[in-house]
């Protein structure tokens, strides 16, 4: 089975989508992640979808719960390498990625989780 791979890097969980997504990968994802997230204590998950070129409803709205899921477990979320076809598409179907901050690349979606992270733990 396809599967995407979830790196670690410090207390950071780096996603980089490098295929297409269809709704059983992206759910398969979703549950991965999660197990993840506890597993290995991470305080920040950054996903590149600087490949997805079409994002539809689903996928838009997944991508929004795995954000939450996230949250709930402690977790930052930056989505990065967002496409402007993507992001105007999420816009017309009305999907709002609540709680879910975004970057341009890797480098940036990194410094934002690592000043986000820094101050959730001065606190």
């Amino acid at each position: 089975m396809e599967r995407i791979p979830i790196l670690r890097m410090g207390d950071v969980l780096l996603v980089s989508i490098q295929v297409d997504m269809h709704d059983r990968l992206a759910q398969t994802l979703q549950e991965e992640l999660a197990e993840r997230v506890v597993k290995d204590r991470a305080r920040g998950v950054l996903i590149d979808i600087s490949v997805l070129e079409i994002v539809d409803s689903f996928i838009g709205r997944l991508l929004g719960r795995i954000a939450s899921i996230s949250r709930i477990l402690d977790a930052e979320t930056v989505i990065v390498g967002m496409q402007p076809a993507v992001s105007i598409t999420l816009v017309e179907l009305g999907i709002s990625l609540d709680g879910v901050r975004t970057a341009l690349n890797v480098e940036r979606g990194m410094e934002l989780l690592a000043s986000s992270i820094s101050l959730r733990t001065q606190e």
